[in-house]
């Protein structure tokens, strides 16, 4: 069996006990961003398992958008990453 070199870890543990590989992550070629897309950048960010750097390179994103999908997880959990969410209703 042939493994595509890659950088950095294949697989982390999420704090639930779940496993999330880098086949959880969207397709490099995503243009419609859904919420279910935006966490697992942001999970995949935020344990490790890609940088940011590689999420912005991967999925052309820029510094803005990705650090307002990680700001809006961290201050309204996952849901806050609807863009149909009304941003009134998730003021801290």
């Amino acid at each position: 069996m042939y493994l595509k070199k890659i950088r950095g870890p294949r697989a982390v543990t999420l704090p639930d006990g779940s496993i999330m590989t880098r086949a959880d992550l969207p397709n490099p070629d995503t243009r419609r961003w859904v919420a279910s897309r935006k966490a697992a950048v942001v999970r995949g960010v935020l344990y490790g398992l890609i940088s940011e750097e590689q999420a912005k390179e991967l999925y052309s994103l820029s510094q803005d958008e990705l650090a307002e999908w990680i700001r809006r997880a961290a201050v309204h959990g996952m849901g806050g990453l609807k863009s149909t969410a009304d941003m009134r209703d998730l003021q801290p």
